[in-house]
């Protein structure tokens, strides 16, 4: 397979290993994510898929350590705290989501620029609209309760929240988990409009056929290790790869 790696990234992240004490979570990874472009990191469960994503986002638990390095636009953050990263323009949408269930849809999404409110910057309360464009549902429900939302709805919520914060650096964790399989495909077109908004998507999933789908550039995780790499529409028909996740991955059926 030839291998075309993007060029400038906005994130570059060289040997990285994470141990949960004596437990090789990831090992020696090396990954870059371009602005503009959905760089997709594609496993199944088990691989190190999230250990990954919370090594970049400095998020580990007590008993996980990182070596190796994490470079976002340019500067080394392997040692900044979860808070500044943030503020610098990283979010991540975790796996389990994590949204205030007893507030209403709009009071979640403007916890999710209370930095930029913070940070007194002007007009951010604006970016609301932009996120109601893109997930028309939301502005629906804007007042209605974000625990009572269907689980596609919830995850619409979660990436719009983070996109509140006006990232250039978008992670998401397993957004298709647990979703139907038309949610699935909704939930993966609004991912693939948001290239035009030159935030960069670093997307951890274990629905590799949906992934690859949307994605420009692909890595494959196996046991912690990146095990093969290329553009996505390459990836998709590797005969490894098809063997391995194409014939799976096509969404759990849990009603939504």
């Amino acid at each position: 397979m030839s291998v075309n790696k993007p060029k400038h990234p906005i994130l570059q992240v060289t040997d990285l290993s994470t141990r949960y004490g004596k437990v090789n979570a990831v090992v020696g990874a090396n990954i870059a994510v371009t602005r503009g472009s959905i760089v997709t990191v594609i496993g199944g469960n088990g691989a190190g898929k999230s250990t990954l994503l919370n090594s970049i986002m400095g998020s580990l638990p007590s008993t996980g350590s990182c070596s190796g390095s994490v470079q976002y636009l340019g500067s080394e953050i392997g040692a900044w705290q979860v808070e500044r990263r943030v503020s610098d323009g990283i979010s991540l949408v975790p796996e389990r989501r994590e949204l205030f269930g007893s507030m209403s849809v709009e009071d979640n999404l403007l916890l999710g620029g209370f930095r930029l409110y913070r940070a007194g910057k002007h007009g951010w309360r604006e970016t609301i609209n932009e996120v109601y464009d893109l997930f028309p549902r939301l502005r629906e429900r804007k007042s209605q309760q974000a625990g009572t939302l269907s689980g596609g709805e919830r995850q619409m919520l979660a990436v719009g929240r983070a996109l509140m914060a006006q990232p250039q650096l978008l992670m998401l964790d397993e957004p298709s988990l647990g979703l139907a399989p038309r949610i699935v495909r909704e939930i993966f077109q609004i991912i693939s409009r948001l290239r035009s908004t030159g935030v960069a998507i670093l997307l951890v999933e274990q629905n590799a056929r949906a992934a690859l789908q949307v994605a420009d550039y692909g890595y494959v995780l196996e046991t912690g290790e990146v095990v093969l790499e290329g553009k996505a529409k390459e990836l998709a028909g590797n005969p490894r790869v098809i063997e391995s996740y194409l014939g799976l991955g096509t969404g759990n059926k849990e009603k939504d």
